[in-house]
């Protein structure tokens, strides 16, 4: 068995325990492996045991993995977990299910109109900046209703709320706050979570959880 496999199979068995230590009833979180920088030698292995859902942050190395994958394997859900340039949504909504990182009224009039011309349906998370740092892109807080509330006038499918917590405090209070603002704009997915601190996301209730390194190894 290929040590991807195992290593998936062991964080799965990890989540099944963490869920049942916190006793939440029908509590389901995906995996996304994020396979950006990966080569599809290391992929395809996960592919082959039925894993389904991939992140990626970057268009077009995205579309030279996966375009004729994609084309095969209807299963397969991607995930665009990076910063994405308007000038790249064109080919992002052609290929990607899900992108987690909305940002700007700019960026979300550009996605409403390739999904018009598409004819396509892409589930989108609202990125929120959750420890107001100046260097990550995202929503500041006090503004998430308005966005959220443009973000639906443009018929967008806004499913959920993403972030990436400071990379060196304690992740809990954030997953908290994004916790309390899914209740309070009613938003059900919550993609957060990585391979440092995807078992505290669990007890915020995070339902996408983006696992790179835990799985693929260290990247170079």
């Amino acid at each position: 068995m290929h040590f991807t496999i195992q290593n998936l199979i062991e964080i799965n068995n990890k989540i099944k325990k963490k869920i049942s230590e916190i006793n939440i009833n029908q509590y389901n979180p995906k995996i996304i492996a994020v396979s950006k920088t990966f080569s599809i030698t290391y992929i395809s292995h996960l592919i082959d045991y039925g894993h389904e859902d991939f992140g990626e942050n970057k268009v077009q190395e995205a579309f030279e993995k996966w375009n004729d994958i994609k084309k095969k394997n209807n299963k397969i859900k991607l995930h665009m977990i990076g910063r994405l340039q308007t000038n790249k949504v064109k080919q992002a909504v052609s290929l990607f299910d899900y992108i987690h990182s909305l940002d700007s009224e700019k960026l979300a009039l550009k996605i409403a109109k390739e999904c018009e011309q598409q004819k396509k349906n892409i589930k989108v998370f609202i990125q929120i900046n959750i420890g107001k740092e100046e260097q990550k892109s995202g929503v500041n807080e006090d503004k998430i209703g308005a966005f959220y509330n443009f973000c639906k006038s443009l018929n967008l499918d806004v499913i959920g709320i993403m972030c990436i917590p400071p990379f060196n405090k304690k992740s809990s209070a954030y997953f908290s706050k994004m916790s309390e603002i899914s209740i309070k704009y009613n938003i059900s997915q919550i993609s957060m979570g990585m391979s440092n601190d995807y078992l505290d996301a669990l007890n915020y209730k995070s339902t996408y959880l983006r696992i790179g390194s835990k799985i693929f190894g260290e990247r170079n």
